[in-house]
């Protein structure tokens, strides 16, 4: 509700804020109320995903004042836990509306306070913010990017010295650091230029990008296996990071039959073709299928803004999906599991398993990776659902000198990382070892979709479906905590399957830390997650089912879908 507080929050910064594009928004608010209060009735969320939200003035807003604070709090826990002399971070951003700017403002922030501070030229994928953390022996990083939100949204990705997104309680630490800062009064800053010429902010080396570069790459499994790379490849960064680093990645490994669609080739935060950039959502992909048909493609590519998720399509040569010729969009699951197989199966064939091979998953990934793993004799590691935690697990098995243990980590919202050379998602090695992949098995006359049946014929059918319902404001906002209160009273069946057990992370399970998600065991290998998004404002239903048949498969899942959705 509108309070006195809010009014007088919002008249603070008509009074101090001067950056000329917040200004001219709260002028142009003075009469609206519910427009201020849904500004300023909060701070924006800061947690483990950093910060994310709407571009615009207010406290609930990306704005330069709300990145400035994060910063000036995250350089205070730097500076905390540090040595003088010692302390530094790395900067990189995506094609988003003001990334440039937030990531020069950081970087100002950073500078001001005595810490070393790297940034890439130009703008640059998530992953390689990662790696520039590691390779510059670095105290932190961000990565300025909303990842595939819509173009009204900008965010900042945080992460710790080990290139992984910062954990529970780390972010804890930086947010306690936030909360004691005046968001005018108490942040320290210098201009970008000014910490240019001193020495204290410098661009990263263009070798830093070469040596990721390699270590993509190094992650084929070919080992001598030869494959016909030409061919047709259909690729679009849709208007993010990804064009440079995925096109050099692929085209030095020799694919070079690769299309890129203009309209969507260049750094564009507007996203004019694709409004969701997301390489889930089908109306993203919808350009780059016209262009695969137009192209006779054999493979189509796509990866969001910030170059860390990326989904595919591929022809469907032999009517196997119901529709010869056409191209079918493979889920983050099936990508996943394809993955894991090839991965497996080639390192097998070659001898070239680690003595503990690990596979790492969330805890709202297909489970039959779990059973695929397990026939390879691959320990599977279940997490939260966050690549941080995947990353996390990484550098345990690296503490206890057991990094080549790692084979292969996934999530179905279409992350995947072959390699510890980073500790986050990676496209370029996602696009790179797809590629490999798809490659290897046409050259032996098998397709995506016949290897994907084959899996499906061993393993039994699995489906896996995520559905997203959004809730903005603040009154949003409550009725997400009033869904998920309301679940945890207690549920005993949810569509045609009985509940067997019921698992709520809120306070901490399996050793996993604590988080605001609640999974149901249903019977017959299904299972539900329910949890609000932690960096947008969604409710997210995560669906497993197993079943005799695909179309078994989908008419459970409906029902349950159907089920859930009465909670809404």
């Amino acid at each position: 509700m509108y309070s006195e507080k809010i009014k007088k929050e919002y008249e603070r910064w008509c009074e101090k804020a001067e950056d000329a594009d917040v200004a001219a928004e709260l002028k142009s608010i003075v009469e609206d109320k519910d427009a201020q209060e849904d500004a300023f009735y909060r701070d924006l969320e800061f947690g483990t995903g950093g910060l994310r939200g709407v571009l615009g003035a207010g406290t609930n807003r990306m704005n330069v004042y709300t990145v400035a604070k994060a910063s000036q709090g995250l350089a205070d826990y730097v500076c905390k836990h540090d040595p003088e002399g010692k302390r530094s971070i790395a900067i990189s951003r995506d094609s988003r509306i003001k990334s440039e700017d937030f990531a020069k403002i950081a970087a100002g922030v950073f500078a001001a306070n005595g810490i070393r501070t790297y940034i890439y030229k130009e703008l640059m994928p998530t992953p390689c913010a990662s790696y520039a953390i590691r390779a510059l022996s670095c105290s932190a990083g961000i990565m300025v990017t909303a990842s595939h939100n819509p173009s009204k949204y900008n965010g900042y990705k945080v992460y710790g010295p080990d290139g992984c997104q910062i954990t529970t309680e780390g972010a804890e630490e930086v947010l306690a650091e936030i909360e004691k800062l005046d968001i005018f009064d108490d942040v320290k800053r210098i201009d970008f230029e000014e910490g240019l010429a001193s020495g204290m902010i410098s661009y990263i080396d263009d070798k830093v990008y070469t040596d990721f570069t390699e270590e993509v790459k190094a992650q084929s499994v070919l080992y001598g296996d030869e494959i016909d790379k030409n061919v047709s490849i259909v690729y679009t960064p849709l208007n993010g990071s990804g064009l440079k680093p995925v096109l050099r990645a692929l085209k030095e490994s020799g694919y070079t039959n690769i299309t890129v669609v203009k309209e969507q080739e260049h750094p564009d935060g507007n996203f004019p073709t694709c409004p969701y950039p997301n390489p889930e959502i089908k109306e993203a992909m919808a350009l780059g299928m016209e262009y695969a048909a137009k192209c006779n493609a054999d493979l189509l590519l796509a990866t969001d803004p910030d170059s860390d998720r990326v989904g595919i399509a591929v022809r469907d040569d032999k009517g196997i999906a119901g529709n010869k010729g056409e191209y079918v969009l493979l889920t983050g699951n099936e990508t996943g599991i394809l993955l894991l197989d090839y991965i497996c199966s080639q390192r097998k064939k070659h001898d070239k398993m680690p003595e503990d091979p690990v596979l790492i998953k969330t805890i709202v990934t297909i489970d039959m990776a779990d059973r695929i793993a397990a026939d390879y004799g691959v320990r599977t590691i279940n997490v939260l659902t966050g690549f941080k935690f995947i990353g996390e697990q990484i550098l345990m098995l690296e503490q206890k000198g057991h990094e080549d243990s790692y084979i292969f980590g996934f999530e179905e919202s279409y992350g995947y990382l072959s390699g510890s050379y980073v500790r986050d998602k990676d496209a370029v090695d996602g696009a790179f070892m797809i590629c490999e992949m798809f490659a290897y098995y046409k050259t032996r006359g098998i397709g995506l979709l016949d290897k994907l049946n084959e899996l499906y014929t061993k393993y039994g059918h699995c489906l896996n479906k995520t559905y997203s319902y959004e809730f903005d404001g603040s009154a949003g906002f409550e009725k997400m905590q009033d869904i998920m209160n309301d679940m945890r009273k207690g549920v005993s069946v949810i569509g045609p399957k009985k509940v067997l057990k019921s698992l709520d992370y809120a306070e901490g399970l399996d050793g996993l830390p604590k988080s605001n998600v609640l999974k149901y065991l249903l019977e017959d290998n299904c299972s539900v997650v329910v949890r609000p998004s932690g960096t947008e404002p969604k409710l997210k239903f995560y669906i497993s089912v197993s079943a005799d048949s695909k179309e078994a498969c989908a008419a459970v899942s409906d029902e349950i879908k159907l089920a859930l959705e009465k909670y809404l």
